[in-house]
């Protein structure tokens, strides 16, 4: 088989980029090491920059995003009892969409079918080779051992994929920070508790109230990384949510089974450089980011942005300017974005490690968020999505 682009992993920046390419006119095709159910039974977050929206409008699936999605024009700090509106609409401009990451794969996958667009799924060994000079990637289906001819590939495939292990040795550098606590979430078809996302910084420790819908939230509190799944009852955790937000939030809170619950550790990672002759690393494979700022799905759309511009820039006007700028355009926006993610953690956590005098500090820069328009400007700017 030949095709222009093998994009390895079909989930968000693999079909993103594949319904881009696809507009374009450039073949491609996608493969992944396990099935589409297996993929969209993974429960992720969902907040849309604008401009992750309108690239998913772009590639032709942003339908039921705008049908089913909720805009949401403005966040709430909590901190010392008290609640403080980040007002995102009013101090930039622009608006950010809750749509779960599962909703959006599902469009994606369904718009790439329409489409008739080649995914092969349930690919075991997937490998790139050669991608210095004439690339191509195996894998197995079936008993046999397969090969895909292209001129570009690009690693989609999240951080434990093969496509970054492929370069390691090759000069990859990796940046990595790990944070002292995780958070345990809890998925529950109750209400929200508020139309918009509570981010609360309390004594015992961070919380977030989120949603997936009208009737679906989506909640989470800080916990030691050493704490277990097993060790949170539904409603230990609802009795401990309740006292770390303000009273009126916790009285009006509506309580109910779990769906699925979980505790993920929170870390900074990004690999440099992002381009290796013919390979690119796109998303999760090149950089990951705590989720307090949720930016983790919309950087790798920019990935696929930039990406994108170069692979069309290629094939139309016969230039490769975009594709070995391809590296140093995302990594300037990821570093942006990992500065922005590492400050609201450092700002809505409280670390163990932390004295005094950090703890001061902490709620001196809370307190200026609170009375400063032109800090609250900067946060906004940030959370909305700095432009590509």
């Amino acid at each position: 088989m030949r095709t222009q682009v093998a994009i390895i992993g079909s989930g968000p920046a693999g079909l993103l980029l594949g319904a881009l390419l696809d507009n374009a006119g450039i073949d491609n095709v996608i493969l992944d090491r396990v099935d589409r159910q297996y993929i969209l039974s993974r429960i992720r977050a969902g907040v849309l920059e604008s401009g992750t929206a309108a690239m998913l409008d772009h590639a032709g699936a942003g339908a039921r995003m705008h049908q089913e999605g909720l805009v949401h024009d403005g966040f709430s700090l909590s901190f010392a009892g008290r609640r403080h509106r980040i007002d995102l609409k009013g101090l930039t401009g622009k608006s950010v969409m809750v749509y779960g990451q599962t909703e959006l794969t599902r469009d994606l996958m369904d718009h790439r079918e329409r489409l008739d667009g080649k995914t092969i799924y349930n690919a075991k060994h997937v490998t790139p080779y050669d991608f210095d000079d004439k690339p191509y990637v195996t894998y197995e289906k079936d008993g046999a051992t397969h090969r895909i001819a292209c001129d570009f590939i690009a690693g989609c495939d999240g951080y434990h994929g093969v496509s970054r292990a492929s370069v390691e040795g090759r000069g990859l550098e990796h940046f990595e920070k790990i944070y002292p606590f995780g958070w345990l979430g809890v998925l529950a078809d109750v209400p929200p508790v508020d139309h918009e996302l509570i981010y609360a910084n309390h004594t015992r420790g961070f919380a977030l109230c989120s949603q997936r819908s009208l009737t679906r939230s989506r909640y989470y509190i800080q916990v030691p990384l050493e704490d277990k799944v097993e060790q949170w009852s539904d409603q230990a955790f609802w009795d401990e949510l309740r006292r770390r937000l303000p009273r009126d939030v916790a009285e009006a809170m509506i309580t109910g089974p779990s769906i699925e619950k979980s505790i993920a550790p929170l870390r900074s990672y990004v690999a440099e450089p992002l381009r290796f002759g013919s390979l690119f690393l796109v998303g999760d494979a090149g950089h990951i980011v705590p989720p307090t700022g949720a930016k983790g799905l919309n950087l790798a759309a920019s990935d696929v942005h930039y990406l994108f511009e170069g692979l069309r820039e290629f094939y139309a006007e016969k230039s490769n300017a975009c594709i070995k700028a391809y590296s140093g355009r995302a990594l300037a926006r990821i570093w942006k974005a990992e500065r922005f993610s590492w400050s609201m953690t450092s700002l809505t956590h409280r670390f163990p490690a932390n004295g005094e005098f950090d703890q001061k500090v902490q709620e001196s820069e809370l307190d200026y968020l609170s009375s400063s328009n032109a800090a609250r400007t900067a946060m906004a700017e940030n959370y909305v999505g700095l432009p590509y």
